[in-house]
């Protein structure tokens, strides 16, 4: 019976310093709760930290066997691994740079060397329960290299990976100097997910650049393997917060605290002490509203409780004094014997606190300078059963690409966060109620339980995708089956792309030219009379004729405007035209004048625009608006566009490998077709081909070949085989 396995640096319980000595103690944070269903279900565990180092064995054994019975596996840090890998690499490393605030980053390599020893003991931990079906969910920051780590020992496991702060630019990621060991760490998941698009495209982008990926938009090709990066928005447990706000006890606290702040409007912000979330900034935008609208004063009160976060550490311990030295100058300034504009709170509180701060606040100010999502403000809205009250939400949230109806703002400009204040205390009530029921019913639709469901349903879909890729690929059975056709056939066609298929691709066209060990196994292939052996490429003639002059195979240039037979001399298809390249061409080589690395390829009736040498980003930028352009002269002059691989290329719409494999095909009978290209070209191949001929793509996207290899080495391993 197959299970999950559910990891993360923290499990969904703590072992926390009670009266009596450690104690276990439930956590209420939104992963514990959007992972339940699946953690409970029988035979699922999951794997962490306890949050406390515990030195004695008999203790460490005694929480085994209680946790054993909630279905929860610890792993025992050490005081030594807590420091190097969760407050030192995790919070001194990436923390800052996944927040834009690389400053702070301290690139220690005792740290770093921590970090990987850990996440190698919590390899260790999951291959003790894991079995070969068994589902594995890896989970934030702290555990970036745990996924690679379990494909080296496990190649064909289930692995996902959820990213539950920012992923940073590629600029910025690239600042770590262990970015390709963490990128290859991320990448042996089969779905990664993010909160956000804009996580999404920063993690391709970052792949793409800082390795040697492949990418077709949001799918990665890693090892022969797809990878999906997707957008999961996490949600809260709405119904969690709306059966708490009917409570009695919370509505008792929130008559308490409207008594309390009679006459004044409640502006909420709930925050964890740290430098992403943008306090000192709120507090300035406060103090700039009393500043110039004094008519606000003993009218709001903000209401700002900071939950206690590593305050041991210099920045953090730095932040509050900050903190406490700016709500003490504001209250000083504005504050009255009877009235203070700020009620501040430095500590924690039970989530039943919390909730009723939720109903009685009548706007939440939530402005981080950048989260992965922020669950605060679906909180707030969850709340918010009778349709009032107003959310200010930062655009660096992930949040704000969900809740549109807030009043969005950004977190660096005081001014924008000063305005959205002034509108909010003046905001109409039926304006409130909309933009509040536009939000709780998205909070209640997208909730943490439809969150996970979601992705592990997706995560199932891409397995099932895998697997079908994986029974295309020309394994060994495959081989031998092709091996075997061959063997038996007494008439054999032959049709092989060149560049990408039997011959890598070099920066410098021209440089692609065969090489010793390729003219050996093509001529060797010849030599079998059954044979009719084609390099059918885009190449232009006068090339392929410079590197295959004085050999029997038959050649087709440029897609089919130029052909040769052994013996016999090039022939040019009939009926073509030439008129359209002179204005076509100016176009292409204003795209390669400012495309550095760019350049246009002249053949016979045909253009080709090659950004082999162009910035990743910049060369697809300007391949697909250079696309755009195009399409006018394609439909005007009857031309057809391709875009292949770093190259896009117009040509007359009567010239394809397609239509010159069907003249190949005309008035021949083969008994044995073998089939091989690498690029959108070839498609016109496979596609006229009969069903039994053996068509194979080097790649594995999609594709109307049969089979597929994933490299163009393996193209001759195959054909190598047929001789042998």
């Amino acid at each position: 019976m197959s299970k999950t396995i559910i990891v993360s640096n923290r499990l969904p319980v703590r072992i926390s310093e009670g009266t009596d000595g450690p104690e276990l103690q439930p956590s209420e944070g939104g992963l514990a709760t959007g992972l339940a269903s699946i953690h409970k279900q029988e035979g699922n565990i999951w794997i962490g930290w306890p949050g406390l180092y515990i030195a004695d064995a008999d203790q460490q054994a005694y929480f085994r066997t209680a946790l054993k019975k909630q279905q929860l596996v610890p792993l025992f840090l050490t005081e030594e691994e807590i420091n190097g890998f969760y407050e030192g690499f995790s919070n001194e490393v990436l923390w800052p740079i996944f927040h834009y605030i690389s400053t702070y980053a301290n690139y220690d390599i005792n740290n770093w060397e921590t970090y990987q020893r850990v996440n190698e003991r919590f390899r260790d931990a999951v291959l003790e329960h894991a079995g070969a079906n068994d589902t594995i969910w890896i989970h934030d920051y702290q555990l970036l290299l745990l996924p690679g780590l379990i494909r080296e020992a496990l190649p064909d496991a289930t692995i996902a990976f959820f990213q539950h702060i920012p992923f940073p630019s590629q600029e910025l990621f690239r600042l770590i100097p262990w970015r390709s060991e963490l990128l290859g760490g991320m990448l042996g998941a089969d779905l990664l997910g993010f909160h956000t698009f804009d996580d999404v495209r920063h993690f391709v982008s970052s792949a793409t650049r800082l390795s040697p990926i492949h990418s077709r938009f949001n799918r990665l090709e890693v090892d022969g393997r797809a990878v999906f990066a997707e957008p999961y928005p996490m949600g809260i447990d709405s119904e969690k917060f709306a059966r708490l706000s009917i409570d009695k006890g919370v509505l008792k606290r929130v008559r308490e605290l409207k008594q309390n702040f009679d006459g004044q409007k409640i502006i909420l912000c709930i925050d964890r002490l740290d430098y992403s979330k943008g306090i000192i900034q709120r507090l300035n935008a406060f103090e700039l509203l009393f500043s110039e609208h004094p008519e606000y004063l003993k009218k709001i009160t903000l209401y700002m409780v900071v939950v206690p976060s590593r305050d041991t550490v210099p920045e953090y311990r730095r932040l509050k004094e900050h903190i406490d030295q700016l709500v003490g100058n504001i209250n000083g300034r504005y504050g009255t014997f009877d009235w203070y504009p700020i009620a501040y709170f430095y500590h924690g509180y039970p989530m039943e606190e919390i909730t009723a701060l939720y109903n009685a606040a009548d706007i939440c100010l939530v402005t981080p300078m950048r989260d992965g999502m922020n669950l605060v403000c679906k909180e707030y809205v969850a709340c918010r059963k009778n349709l009032d009250g107003i959310l200010i939400l930062s655009e660096m949230a992930g949040a704000s690409k969900e809740l549109i109806d807030a009043l969005i703002v950004n977190p660096n400009n005081i001014h924008d966060i000063r305005d959205a204040l002034l509108t909010a205390l003046d905001m109409p009530r039926e304006e409130e109620r909309r933009r509040m029921e536009n939000m709780r019913a998205l909070v209640f639709k997208f909730t943490v339980h439809h969150w996970a469901r979601l992705f592990m349903n997706r995560l199932k879909e891409i397995k099932s995708l895998q697997q079908s890729t994986k029974a295309r690929l020309v394994h060994e059975e495959i081989n031998d089956r092709i091996i075997s056709a061959y063997r038996q056939a007494s008439s054999r066609l032959l049709l092989l792309d060149y560049d990408g298929t039997l011959v890598g691709f070099h920066d410098d066209i021209d440089k692609a030219s065969p090489d010793e060990a390729l003219y050996t196994l093509l001529n060797a292939l010849d030599r079998d009379v059954a044979n009719h052996m084609v390099i059918i490429s885009g190449r232009k003639h006068q090339t392929l004729d410079k590197w295959f002059n004085g050999t029997r195979y038959s050649l087709v240039a440029e897609h089919g405007v130029w052909t040769k037979d052994p013996e016999t001399p090039w022939r040019l298809k009939s009926g073509l035209s030439n008129r359209w390249k002179e204005e076509v061409g100016v176009l292409m080589e204003s795209y390669a004048d400012r495309t550095p690395g760019a350049f246009v390829e002249e053949k016979s009736f045909s253009l080709a625009w090659h950004y082999r040498k162009v910035e990743t980003g910049l060369g697809i930028l300007r391949a697909n608006e250079l696309i755009d352009s195009l399409k006018n002269f394609s439909s005007t002059f009857g031309l057809q566009l391709l875009d292949g691989d770093k190259v896009v290329e117009i040509r007359s719409a009567e010239v394809n490998k397609g239509r010159a494999t069907l003249d190949i095909l005309h008035g021949n009978h083969y008994d044995f077709i073998l089939a091989i290209g690498d690029d959108r070209t070839d498609e016109d191949t496979f596609e006229v081909l009969p069903d039994t001929a053996i068509t194979i793509k080097v790649g594995d996207v999609m594709s109307a070949a049969r089979y597929y290899v994933k490299r163009w080495q393996d193209v001759r391993h195959l054909l190598g085989s047929l001789i042998q």
